[in-house]
């Protein structure tokens, strides 16, 4: 069967903000996106974004997650580096990106609304995760140091409820010098250490605004984002937001519950 997106229909019925990410449970496929062209088989998956492509499914079964363009293209830049790039089974985070997703398949309908989408969050960190492996693997010299940053990125957010999580073990985990990975971080004018107290932040920030971590008691919630005590979280997180953790967490709810009442 052979599928086509056109250039017309995507302006038609396109969602531009969104990516789609092929798995391949059975039999392969050969997909054409820009000038690459990607044959997937069992295991293996694809992701592509609003643009023409051309799908000619041979045989078996693809699963088809819609996934969001901006959380992927913060992580590993622009979707046109990773498109149409086949990310083999041969890989362990393929495998665990793809065992995942199946699973919540399988189980969605017992989750409730907001643990499914917790679990779907997990899912799209971990595919995140397997392409950034995927292109670090034939990527031109000129532009590896951009990669290794998107993949030392990735890793942060997979690991940001690690408190041992620092520079070194991060430039460790990406196969490079310390000082090479705060090179490459400095010419992209950040520094490593803040890059993963901000992340470590925003995160705290999600959790204390949404109603299903209420039951978290400050510490807890601290510890989860990586934080070694509450008594240093509660200071960086006032410097950042203005607002104590606590504080914020109110004013989250009676914010939320203003907007229910309103509709």
């Amino acid at each position: 069967m052979r599928t086509e997106a056109t250039a017309d229909a995507i302006r038609r019925h396109g969602q531009p903000d969104r990516l789609y990410a092929s798995m391949k449970l059975s039999g392969h496929d050969t997909l054409q996106q820009g000038d690459r062209e990607a044959v997937t088989r069992t295991g293996d998956f694809v992701v592509i974004d609003a643009r023409p492509a051309v799908c000619e499914a041979n045989t078996g079964i693809s699963l088809v997650v819609d996934l969001p363009r901006e959380r992927f293209e913060a992580m590993l830049g622009p979707s046109r580096l990773f498109c149409a790039l086949t990310v083999g089974a041969d890989l362990a985070s393929t495998i665990l990106a793809n065992t995942f997703i199946q699973e919540l398949v399988r189980v969605g309908d017992q989750l409730t609304p907001d643990a499914a989408a917790r679990m779907a969050s997990i899912g799209t960190d971990l595919i995140i995760a397997s392409l950034a492996e995927r292109m670090a693997q034939e990527v031109p010299g000129s532009v590896h140091g951009n990669v290794t940053v998107q993949r030392a990125k990735a890793y942060v957010e997979a690991n940001l409820s690690d408190p041992t999580l620092d520079p070194p073990q991060l430039a460790a985990a990406m196969g490079v010098s310390l000082r090479r990975l705060q090179e490459l971080f400095h010419e992209r004018g950040r520094h490593i250490s803040d890059y993963i107290w901000e992340r470590r932040l925003e995160a705290a920030a999600r959790r204390l605004a949404d109603p299903a971590c209420a039951h978290l008691s400050i510490g807890m919630l601290a510890y989860g984002c990586g934080f070694a005590s509450q008594a240093h979280f509660a200071r960086r997180f006032k410097a950042r937001h203005g607002l104590a953790p606590r504080e914020y967490r109110i004013a989250s709810a009676m914010s939320g519950s203003s907007a229910k009442a309103d509709l």
